[in-house]
């Protein structure tokens, strides 16, 4: 007796298998480099934090030494 249904040939299992870890490979490689890519852009936004307040630091010192020389300046 003869099995009923398709026959599949061994090249098109092979194919699909290895199709099959290509795209795990390719789909786990992905994953790590926007794993390191979300790494860096948690940096760069604690660094733009940080620049942010030095920058009003900076702001904030340039007014005071501002105030200081007028203050100076009008008493001479």
């Amino acid at each position: 007796m003869s099995t009923p249904g398709w026959k599949v040939p061994a090249a098109l299992v092979v194919a699909l298998g290895v199709q099959t870890v290509g795209g795990l490979v390719w789909a786990g490689g992905a994953a790590a480099r926007i794993a390191a890519l979300e790494e860096r852009v948690g940096e760069q936004r604690l660094v733009a934090e940080r620049l942010a307040r030095l920058e009003e630091q900076g702001i904030a010192t340039r007014q005071t030494v501002e105030r200081i020389e007028r203050r100076l300046e009008a008493g001479r």
